[in-house]
């Protein structure tokens, strides 16, 4: 049980005096006490005093007393005397009061004193004696109005003092008011800045107030037989409380509490009893509402609120609140005070008061909820004031008690100020908790709490309940030689409040049991006080719960519990590892940017995980990666365990998982895809390709791991893997070119970036030693495909293609005819390589190199060379002729015209650079010595091409001996060639006659379309209202000009305009008004005619 308040009792009366304590009010250090006399009592309350333990009693005599230190307090109670100068002892002093009485003020009333309150701003004591309200003077206690009008048969009344502000200054200013109940009229008078205001406001309820308690500043709630309401004391308004239950009902209606009802037939049996409707101000604006055993929680507008009532075994006397519980005093025939969670609504403490008839709080105070946390219980003969306990001790005595949820809900009910740390005070809570739960085998509610944002317990603390199976070294499991001895010590541990209170029937958390014990504890009927925290610890109260090695009931039942737990853990190391993340980058490993804003999840992540949260960035990291490194190995066993699967997802991510524990654990599983993936992620890639050649390389599927049979896996690796790893590219690579050259050759191959950025220096040999053929692929996807145009590697390919086609000439075939087709086509195609090596390296008299040494030459310029192997040695006129038209387009020479064409045959000497065609037909009709001529591809020539041919330099080649028939092709040809640009020259001189006489119709008479260019012979017409553009005066009599947009200008604003305006355009203004002006260059001046007359540009 709890010990939030301790009660001392400071007033107690002398047996002979015969008077009866009936109210007190406590303001101060001052406490008034109203007896049934009449009589007004005003006591003083002292410090209670600081208890001081002795002095420990020197060895050698322990009989001797020890002398009371000098600072000690002379008034605490002590076992030791204190010894005088000559050695006798002398009695120890007399304890001091708790109270002293200053005055009493014996004809105060002439009946009982029933209520008392101050209204401290106006310095005013409100009493209720003989039903009715009085006002005195609180410091002499002289009336001010006994008794106040209107209040005979005056039942009770209440007070409350608030800072409202002016709504029409906006000043704040302290209101009180006093609400007093006459039978059904609610009487309501009201203090400004201590000025009793004389409106007396009345509101008429349904049936007798019998208790009154405000629930703001303008809002009263008044108890009545027949259920609540409530009234607003500005409007006048009154709304009776509706709820569920007894509470609930109109008033004057009949309730479960009206006469006519069950219960109150009940009562009226009993002599016409009928309980007292009782009410207090809890805290955030709610009241609780109370009626014999049934309650109701409002808020302060009347709204009912969704909570469950308390659970009373007999109807309270009297109920209040005391930052931050609920306090129910019970009739004084029991004199106990219960003390119960406003949140769980659990009993917490009951304390025994003998005769305690009623409860005393101070007045609430509108800044902090805890300032009035002590009040007073008083009986006809004593007050007790009640002490709040500290706060810290409060929340630690409910977690040694094992009642987590109260603490819980006290922590979270309290304001941080009154607490040493609330923040890690309630995560510790909480974490043990969520200890309590796992070993209740609640595992998906012990890991959801421990993974909750504000607790975000250490990993290592989570893996200390796990065996070693999951935690490894974290593990706080003990061996299974120890299970025994640990369970009898764990579970014969009993509450010592229950031993001394064996028959007590409120408890908050029941202990643990174990064996004959827990038997008996079955049989026992469970409290509705704490059933719903008992229900939450049924069937797990032993220690046993906790996750072992080998539980000893059964082996199954243990299997799946970890299986469950596992499972459970999965989510808390998820969510762990999603908050590492946070401050810290899983591929570097360096902690991120820090958040400059308050409260961010670095920061906070950083006080939960380090006992130093001040320490610098490199021990933070430090710290930070070893947890990461706990986590995320930890989940890693925790897949191995639950779900294997899962194990491929964490290692294609980033990880910090131990490589040792994994390499081991999985070589033990024979889990080698999943250890392939581990070793990717880690950037061990050596050992990942070396198990992959280990299983890829044999002919037959290893059985351990079939998938990984082949070099499909060792490839995909291969391809994934930066340019920096050239050299565990080319080691690993290599099986798999010989094993399957196709295969192998996608890593430098693929369309990715890796196979791009290769270096292409390194690769390429590397191929050619396994391979030329993998060489020249690869070389040829380069330049083909990448356009690289480096020099050594077209030489290099040049040499590879030449090479291969010698070596494999005698075993001519397609697969030949197609390297030679890619050898001439790359000779042609290329600029890069080097022409003098090329022509070094083709076998001069082999025949099927004939075409790439004629390629070469034409590279080299050497067409007559080149055109000399088309025609005489591979005989080829075809692509001897396709040679001269594909050199024709490439010298890009122009197309000559009849006018040059008759020049150059009037000139000879402008033919000194025969054209290619020339050259080719020089071939034919005058061949080298060996050679004889060839007429018929001549003439074909002079028929297709004939007009590229010169008639001079051509005839001159024409044997004699030819018909002229013979040439009438040519002759054609030659014609229609100087028709053509005969006809041309026609057709352009045509077309520019046209257009100049377009440009001078423009020029004189403009291009016709409204409000475009008029040309010379444009008018413009001025009229009264027409200003300059430039000066924006009116033209008047002025001289004008007139710009090509038909703007008119004073001509002497023409030259200022062109100063003032800028670029080109002005520029075009000057001299496009030159352009406007008539022939003669005279302007027009426009007072030669009338207004709006024609001028002339």
């Amino acid at each position: 049980m709890l010990s939030a308040f301790t009660a001392r009792p400071i007033i107690e009366l002398k047996q002979r005096d015969r008077s009866r304590i009936e109210s007190i009010l406590a303001y101060g250090d001052r406490v008034l006490v109203g007896l049934n006399t009449g009589s007004l009592r005003i006591y003083r309350v002292n410090d209670p005093p600081t208890p001081t333990p002795p002095d420990s009693e020197p060895i050698n005599s322990p009989s001797t007393p020890q002398n009371v230190p000098e600072n000690s307090n002379p008034a605490v109670t002590t076992t030791t005397t204190t010894a005088t100068q000559d050695g006798h002892p002398m009695p120890k002093p007399p304890p001091a009061k708790p109270t002293d009485l200053l005055r009493e003020v014996e004809k105060f009333s002439t009946r009982a004193i029933e209520q008392l309150a101050i209204i401290k701003e106006a310095n005013t004591l409100v009493s209720l004696s003989n039903y009715a309200v009085s006002l005195h003077d609180l410091q002499t206690f002289e009336p001010i109005e006994a008794p106040l009008l209107r209040t005979k048969n005056a039942s009770t009344f209440a007070v409350t003092s608030n800072i409202v502000k002016d709504p029409a200054t906006g000043i704040p200013e302290i209101i009180s008011r006093l609400a007093v109940s006459v039978k059904r009229r609610l009487l309501l008078w009201s203090w400004h800045e201590s000025e009793l205001s004389p409106e007396v406001t009345e509101i008429v309820l349904a049936e007798s107030i019998r208790s009154i308690t405000w629930a703001s500043a303008t809002r009263v709630v008044c108890g009545m037989n027949s259920g609540y309401a409530i009234a607003d004391v500005e409007t006048g308004n009154v709304e009776d409380i509706v709820g569920p239950g007894a509470i609930g009902g109109a008033a004057g209606g009949q309730g479960r509490f009206g006469a006519v009802s069950v219960a109150g037939m009940g009562y009226m049996g009993l002599g016409g009893y009928m309980p007292k409707p009782l009410s207090a101000k809890l805290a955030n604006g709610e009241l609780l509402l109370a009626k014999d055993i049934n309650t109701l929680f409002i808020d302060d507008s009347g709204k009912p609120l969704e909570k469950r009532q308390i659970p009373w075994q007999a109807a309270p006397e009297s109920i209040g609140y005391s930052y931050p519980y609920i306090l129910a005093l019970q009739p004084p025939a029991k004199g106990s005070l219960e003390i119960r969670n406003p949140d769980t609504l659990s009993l917490l403490q009951t304390i025994a008061l003998p005769g305690a008839a009623s409860l005393h709080f101070p007045p609430p105070t509108v800044s902090l909820a805890h300032a009035g946390k002590g009040f007073h219980v008083l009986s006809d003969r004593a007050v007790w004031k009640m002490d709040a306990i500290d706060y810290d001790s409060q929340v630690e005595e409910l977690v040694k008690s094992g009642m987590f949820d109260e603490a819980i809900s006290v922590l979270g009910m309290l304001e941080d100020a009154l607490l040493k740390n609330k923040r890690e005070t309630l995560r510790e809570v909480k974490m043990q908790k969520a200890e309590l739960l796992f070993r209740q085998k609640k595992y998906r509610d012990s890991m959801d709490l421990f993974n909750e944002d504000d607790v975000d317990a250490p990993p290592e603390r989570v893996l200390k309940l796990f065996p070693k199976l999951i935690a490894g070294d974290l593990s706080g499991v003990e061996e299974e030689k120890h299970d025994e001895s640990e369970q009898e010590s764990s579970n014969g541990k009993v509450s010592s409040e229950q031993e001394t209170k064996p028959d007590a029937t409120e408890v908050a958390s029941p202990p643990k049991a174990s064996g004959f014990a827990k038997y008996l504890m079955g049989s026992r009927k469970l409290n509705p006080e704490t059933a719903s925290i008992t229900s939450s610890k049924k069937g797990s109260d032993d220690e046993t719960a906790s996750i072992k090695g080998k539980p000893q009931d059964d082996h199954s039942q243990s299997e799946k519990d970890l299986m469950a737990s596992v499972l459970a853990l999965n989510s808390y190391l998820a969510g762990a590892r999603t908050r590492l993340q946070r401050v810290i980058d899983p591929t570097t490993g360096k902690l991120k940017p820090r958040k400059s804003q308050s409260g961010s999840t670095e920061e906070a992540f950083k006080t939960l995980l380090l006992s130093s949260p001040d320490e610098g960035d490199e021990q933070l990291e430090r710290t930070l990666q070893s947890t990461f490194r706990t986590v995320d190995t930890a989940l890693f066993r925790a897949y191995m365990y639950s779900r294997p699967t899962l194990v491929s997802s964490l290692f294609r991510i980033p990880n910090f998982c131990d490589p040792d524990v994994v390499n081991e654990c999985l070589l033990e599983h024979n889990r080698f895809n999943e250890l392939v993936d581990f070793f990717y992620g880690k950037k061990l890639h050596s050992q990942a390709l070396a198990l992959l050649r280990r299983f890829g390389s044999p002919d037959e599927p290893d059985e351990a791991a079939p998938s990984l049979h082949g070099p499909q896996r060792t490839v995909e690796y291969l391809q994934r893997l930066p340019p920096e790893m050239i050299d565990v590219i080319l080691e690993y690579s290599e099986w798999t070119l010989r094993k399957d050259p196709e295969l192998g050759m996608e890593v430098f191959l693929a369309d990715s970036e890796n196979a791009e950025t290769l270096p292409r220096d390194r690769v390429a040999p590397f191929l050619g030693s396994i391979d030329p053929k993998l060489e020249i692929r690869y070389l040829e996807h380069i330049i083909n495909d990448l356009n690289d145009r480096t020099p050594n590697f077209h030489d290099r390919l040049v040499e590879l293609f030449i090479k291969q086609l010698v070596d494999t000439e005698k075993e001519r075939g397609e697969e030949w005819d197609a390297l030679m087709d890619r050898l001439v086509r790359f000779l042609r195609e290329s600029e890069q390589y080097g022409l003098g090596k090329a022509r070094a390296l083709i076998p001069k008299d082999d025949a099927p190199f004939y075409e790439a040494q004629a390629v070469v030459l034409s590279k080299m310029g050497q067409h007559r060379q080149a055109l000399v192997i088309y025609v005489f040695k591979m005989q080829d006129y075809a692509k001897a002729e396709e040679y001269c038209n594909l050199i024709h387009k490439t010298q890009q020479l122009p197309q000559p015209t009849a006018k040059t064409d008759d020049i150059s045959s009037s000139q000879p000497g402008a033919e000194e650079t025969p054209s290619i065609y020339h050259t080719l037909l020089s071939l034919y009709l005058k061949p080298p010595p060996e050679y004889a001529p060839n007429l018929s591809p001549a003439l074909d020539l002079l028929s297709k091409h004939g007009s590229r041919l010169p008639a001079t330099s051509t005839l001159s080649l024409v044997p004699d001996t030819l018909p002229v028939a013979e040439l009438e092709s040519y002759f054609r040809g030659r014609m229609r060639s100087a028709n053509s640009a005969v006809n041309e020259m026609r057709v352009v001189a045509g077309l520019r006659k046209t257009a100049l006489f377009a440009s001078q119709s423009l020029l004189f008479l403009g291009d016709g379309i409204p409000g475009g260019k008029g040309g010379r012979n444009r008018r413009v017409v001025i009229g009264e209202e027409r200003v300059c553009g430039v000066c924006h005066k009116r033209i008047g009599g002025s001289v004008v000009a007139v710009i090509p947009d038909n703007a008119v200008v004073h001509y002497g604003c023409l030259g200022r305009s062109a100063a003032a305006a800028t670029g080109a355009g002005v520029n075009g203004l000057r001299h496009g008004s030159s352009r406007t002006m008539s022939p003669a260059g005279e302007s027009v001046r426009s007072g030669y005619g009338q207004w709006g007359g024609r001028v002339n540009g």
